[in-house]
């Protein structure tokens, strides 16, 4: 019988998992402290033997239950004092059952749709084994190039904040012990979406102010929804690699938060440390990061090769040291492992389920975005249709649908959208499949010419068009962001036949697709939709569901806007309508007159091509009677600020309302609109809702000069509607 064996049988008679945590912690030596810290991945010859010998605490990317059960019988009943494992896993946006890519859960705006999904996924990964995800990413970023766009929640802050800590809710459960629980960790702390020129691992400068009003604050909602562990960031922060970072893992998350989970780096980010030019060697490299407060070394092997001889040295103090291992052993007793580290997979719902199916199916209706609909060409009716086209290669690839970050998910469970049209209109409607191309990013046209036959005989082309999913996601990146491959081309030929075209758009992220929006009727952005698109995106095309999405990103014009986002400054000479000229194309002849002083591309305007927060549906939504509940009011009081929304259109709908509110003067300056709140109603036609909002003055707080978290007295517009280019409006006062 082991000493850990023992200590699981004492646990019950310990008042707290801290007295548990200090009596362990007093029986380890060293060599054992540092083998806490360190992670390794999974499948290593020597695994075995150094899970006996205490020196490892994690172990990555092991997900067949039978080896997991091995390696936690290995860590719990043959080495000295029974420590059982953390064994992590990127379950991003699912585990065998895929949900859409988090972008485009993000475009559902529903919380519970979020919390859902990562529920499922944590119970299918913790039937594996899996205790640990590393999810969710609440980088805030503004740069579609960048590939890891698709794993975030989008660029506003408040937005994200309350997606990721439905997310952090979904994983974790109720409590982490919890069978069906994994513990979450957010990434990447912090400002990782902002590298530079949206290239991944690039540097990112962000002002300390900006920093603390836009990056961060999604990461304090993750902190108070009880997040576990955090991740640094690869990216040089202002000069301070993030795993070097004091400021940020001492000062911000320990200090200033409180935070009492545990920070693990990303992968082999403490050797790069020296890469950076950071730090001069790996030990130096070491000693950067334990004193930046990085409890576990992701992937590589620094801690175990330095930490004692800095520990010998002076450099690292033991008190110093045993704080960090403290965090890893606190989360190993809270999620239960020292009391059942072993998992039955007999405890858990089959993997890929019918209820698991349909929740990935609502998800994926939920975050479709309705960008264009002419005519209300759509929904279609399989009743007054004869023969549709179906054309692209992604409308029957159900690995591409799946999108980025997936693991463990598989093709062969995908329900495509070929054949979910062919289940949903049976023999009624003929349908006709033309590949057109043989990726979505080959440059021939040999398919070209199927594809336009197959319109020319048809009443409607549906075309399914974007990105594979290996183009997003870490390290694919894009300088352009237009439809990969002959994509635009194709589509003109098809636009040409005269038959109406619906564009299907599945990607990773916002593509430019302005140079083809008048060639088609509508179009449907389906992101990356994961397992049940297929069903999910024929029923949104046939009305059996309504589109409700709205956009968490704004969509470029060209790549040239970049970065564009709604939350932007005024400057001092803002642009209007009133005051540009917008000019296609400018050569050396060209006279510029007219031109207006102000901030704007003169080859794009200042508007995206579409607004953050856009998104149609069937029907029509008009705002009203916006009312304020006063006039003035002083700090710690609230306002109530509330519209009447009107579905003026024929059909039953969805519509997410949107609160968006300005302060006019501050002691820096604040963006032109900044979302406070949003609600989702559903009205039947000539329906009407009032919807209020209220807003407590803390919640219009920011970071000042100083960095002092304030509310300023002064002056406030606020906008409700149906995206963030809202027009009614009224005004208010913060009275000191």
């Amino acid at each position: 019988m082991t000493r850990g064996f023992c200590l699981t049988k004492e646990a019950n008679h310990m008042s707290s998992v801290d007295e548990q945590v200090r009596s362990l912690l007093q029986e380890m030596t060293l060599e054992e402290k540092i083998g806490q810290m360190s992670q390794v991945n999974g499948g290593g010859p020597d695994l075995h033997q150094a899970i006996r010998d205490g020196q490892i605490g994690s172990v990555l990317n092991e997900v067949n239950v039978d080896e997991v059960n091995e390696l936690q019988r290995l860590a719990v009943q043959e080495s000295r004092l029974g420590i059982p494992l953390l064994i992590g896993r990127d379950v991003i946006h699912g585990f065998k059952t895929i949900f859409p890519i988090p972008l485009g859960q993000a475009a559902s705006w529903d919380p519970q749709v979020i919390e859902r999904g990562a529920a499922i996924a944590a119970a299918e990964a913790a039937s594996t084994g899996v205790n640990w995800t590393f999810a969710p990413m609440i980088d805030i970023t503004r740069d579609p190039r960048w590939g890891r766009i698709a794993e975030s929640l989008g660029e506003d802050p408040y937005l994200c904040g309350i997606l990721g800590a439905a997310m952090v809710r979904g994983f974790q459960g109720a409590k982490l012990s919890d069978k069906y629980s994994i513990a979450a960790c957010a990434k990447h702390f912090v400002g990782y979406g902002a590298v530079e020129s949206g290239l991944d691992y690039n540097n990112a400068n962000i002002p300390e102010n900006e920093l603390r009003n836009v990056y961060l604050p999604p990461f304090k909602q993750a902190l108070d929804a009880g997040v576990a562990t955090v991740m640094s960031s690869f990216s040089d922060l202002n000069g301070v690699p993030a795993a070097g970072n004091e400021f940020l893992m001492r000062q911000i998350l320990r200090d200033e938060w409180g935070f009492k989970g545990f920070v693990v780096s990303d992968w082999d980010a403490i050797r790069e440390l020296t890469i950076h030019g950071f730090s001069a060697t790996d030990r130096e490299a070491v000693l950067e990061a334990t004193n930046a407060g990085i409890n576990m070394e992701m992937a590589s092997s620094l801690y175990r090769e330095h930490i004692p001889a800095l520990v010998a040295e002076g450099k690292i103090d033991v008190a110093e040291l045993d704080a960090l291992v403290y965090n890893i052993l606190a989360l190993k007793f809270e999620l239960g492992l020292f009391a059942n580290p072993y998992t039955n997979p007999k405890d858990f719902p089959d993997l890929v389920n019918d209820i698991f199916r349909q929740a990935a199916k609502e998800a994926a209706e939920r975050s479709c975005v309705l960008l264009k609909n002419d005519q209300g060409i759509l929904p279609l009716s399989a009743d007054r249709l004869a023969t549709v086209a179906v054309i692209g290669p992604l409308a029957d690839d159900g690995y591409e649908q799946l999108g980025t970050w997936v693991f463990d998910g598989e093709a062969h469970l995908s329900h495509t959208c070929l054949q979910a049209l062919h289940d949903l209109v049976g023999d009624r409607v003929d349908i006709r499949w033309a590949r057109g191309m043989q990726s979505s990013r080959c440059r021939e046209n040999d398919g070209h010419q199927e594809a336009i036959q197959a319109a020319r005989e048809s009443d409607v082309a549906l075309m399914f068009m974007g990105e594979e999913s290996i183009l997003s996601g870490e390290a694919h990146c894009r300088a352009d962001i237009n439809l990969p491959g002959s994509q635009e081309a194709l589509i003109e030929q098809v636009a040409a036949t005269g038959t109406p075209v619906v564009l299907v758009v599945m990607a990773g992220r916002p593509l430019t697709i302005g140079s083809v929006l008048d060639k088609v009727s509508a179009v449907l952005y389906a992101w990356h939709p994961g397992t049940m698109g297929g069903p999910a995106i024929a029923d949104l095309l046939f009305g059996r569901a309504t589109p409700s999405g709205k956009l968490p990103v704004s969509f470029p014009r060209m790549v040239g806007q970049v970065p564009i986002y709604y939350a932007r400054k005024n400057t001092g000479r803002p642009p209007s309508p009133d005051n540009i000229t917008h000019i296609d194309a400018i050569d050396g002849r060209a006279e510029q007159t007219s031109l207006g002083m102000s901030a704007f591309h003169l080859d794009a305007g200042f508007t995206p091509l579409f607004p953050f927060g856009f998104g149609l549906t069937y029907t029509r939504f008009e705002y009203r009677d916006i009312e304020r509940s006063h006039a003035a009011i002083g700090l710690g009081d609230t306002i109530t600020l509330a519209a009447t929304v009107h579905n003026t259109g024929d059909r039953r709908g969805e519509e997410i309302v949107q609160l968006y509110i300005r302060d006019l003067a501050g002691n820096v300056t604040r963006p032109v609109r900044e979302l406070k709140g949003f609600k989702r109603v559903t009205l039947g036609p000539g329906e009407s809702e009032r919807v209020s909002f209220d807003i407590h003055t803390d919640e219009l707080a920011f970071h000042n000069r100083k960095m002092e978290l304030v509310t300023e007295p002064g002056g406030f517009h606020a906008w409700i509607g149906g995206d963030s280019t809202a027009q009614l409006w009224t005004e208010f006062e913060i009275l000191d």
